[in-house]
């Protein structure tokens, strides 16, 4: 099971990856059309879609090498049970909370596919296209909270604490 949550968290990072080199793709076009003097419609639009893409599915992946953000002022100071009870707690309310980003994002993708909703742009993109890396992404990032949540539970999550951030709190 390991290694297959592992396979997803860098299978989801790889397409993160892939999605900036669309990033790339779509501006070089678009630089390119304006000094070539054409017009490739909607590069604006696909750079955007690509952009959140990378953004959401990079979420798990970021977890699990523990380069989110946290706010380690209280955490750093607590050790044994109280530690633990604390990090169970944070972990609980992040699945919770992502638990219900990933519904919202299944859903929207969804209801974006059940009523044929297309982009205002000029690209004219069925929305559920974009919108269904945006639910990907949220689902993996759920099963990664899932996973932190029983591994700590079962004491063996290991949180690595980079020297650098604690010069700076």
């Amino acid at each position: 099971m390991r290694r297959f949550l592992d396979f997803l968290y860098d299978a989801s990072a790889w397409l993160a990856a892939l999605s900036m080199v669309g990033v790339l793709v779509m501006v070089l076009l678009s630089i390119a059309g304006r000094q070539l003097q054409f017009n490739l419609a909607g590069t604006d639009a696909y750079a955007g879609y690509a952009m959140a893409a990378a953004g959401f599915l990079a979420l798990a992946h970021t977890l699990k090498r523990n380069e989110h953000i946290r706010v380690t002022l209280v955490l750093g100071r607590l050790t044994g049970r109280a530690r633990h009870a604390l990090e169970l707690w944070a972990l609980t309310a992040a699945v919770l909370l992502a638990g219900l980003f990933a519904f919202y994002a299944v859903r929207l993708a969804w209801v974006s596919w059940s009523i044929h909703d297309i982009s205002t742009s000029n690209d004219a993109t069925p929305l559920w296209i974009p919108q269904l890396t945006m639910a990907i992404g949220t689902l993996v990032l759920l099963v990664a909270f899932i996973d932190e949540w029983f591994l700590e539970l079962r004491g063996n999550r290991r949180v690595v604490e980079s020297e650098e951030a604690l010069h700076h709190e």
